[in-house]
């Protein structure tokens, strides 16, 4: 690794030269590594091959997980979503003791007790987690699909971002079979009210339960609008929504 003195900082790469930034100095170094092929057939990297194809693995669970909820994450998430999403995943996969090394899987993992746990609770969007957005006591029944509010005082139990004059309420079951690629949905019907001091007792529930083999989630997501002449607005890009893992079976 040399410092680069010249007048132009460049930051970049320039054939086998590599110039970078760091600690507000300017660095350049060649290019290195060990080569794909090396790695591909090499018996010394056969821990990076198995490592490789774990992670991988991973990312493409976490990106079935997203698709198969939907309009529903595109709608509450951070810029790391993916990252953290395959972090926890990785997580679970190591919980997978039935396959060997290199070929651990997502769906085993998730198939323990441990492993559903540790997706329990996730929120997609971490700038909005359902703990700090709503403080009412609500209760679960996952094998239905049923979330339900007794006496929902919105001014009071809801944390909603300035501007605000109503959010929405929705849950879905999904069903994800982290080995075929296979996934289902279900929604609730939308509940929208005002953020006001009106006591509101609600049940929301999810129409047409999806069927089939895999992992279900049951998620709830929160929306604030602000509504202008009757009509009401997604607030600063839905970046205020809540998307959250309320129960994996």
């Amino acid at each position: 690794m040399a410092k680069s003195n010249g007048i132009l900082k460049i930051e970049g790469t320039i054939e086998d030269l590599t110039f970078y930034k760091q600690d507000g100095q300017h660095y350049v170094r060649r290019k290195g590594g060990v080569s794909k092929e090396r790695i591909a057939g090499d018996p010394n990297y056969v821990r990076t091959r198995e490592n490789n194809s774990e992670f991988g693995h991973c990312g493409n669970a976490s990106r079935l997980l997203r698709l198969a909820l939907g309009s529903m994450v595109a709608r509450a998430k951070d810029s790391k979503l993916h990252s953290r999403l395959v972090q926890t995943l990785s997580r679970i996969k190591n919980l997978d003791t039935q396959s060997p090394r290199g070929q651990r899987m997502v769906g085993n993992g998730l198939d323990t007790p441990m492993g559903k746990q540790m997706l329990r609770g996730f929120d997609f969007n971490i700038h909005a987690p359902l703990q700090t957005v709503l403080e009412a006591s609500y209760v679960v029944d996952a094998t239905i699909g049923k979330l339900t509010f007794a006496d929902l005082i919105p001014m009071d139990q809801v944390n909603f971002p300035e501007g605000a004059t109503h959010f929405s309420l929705q849950t879905a079951f999904s069903v994800v079979d982290f080995g075929t690629g296979q996934s289902a949905i279900g929604y609730s019907p939308i509940e929208n009210l005002p953020l006001n001091n009106q006591p509101t007792s609600l049940g929301l529930i999810v129409n047409n339960l999806p069927t089939g083999s895999g992992i279900r989630f049951f998620v709830l997501m929160i929306s604030f609008f602000q509504e202008v002449n009757g009509v009401q607005y997604s607030l600063k890009n839905e970046g205020y929504n809540v998307l959250n893992v309320l129960e994996v079976l």
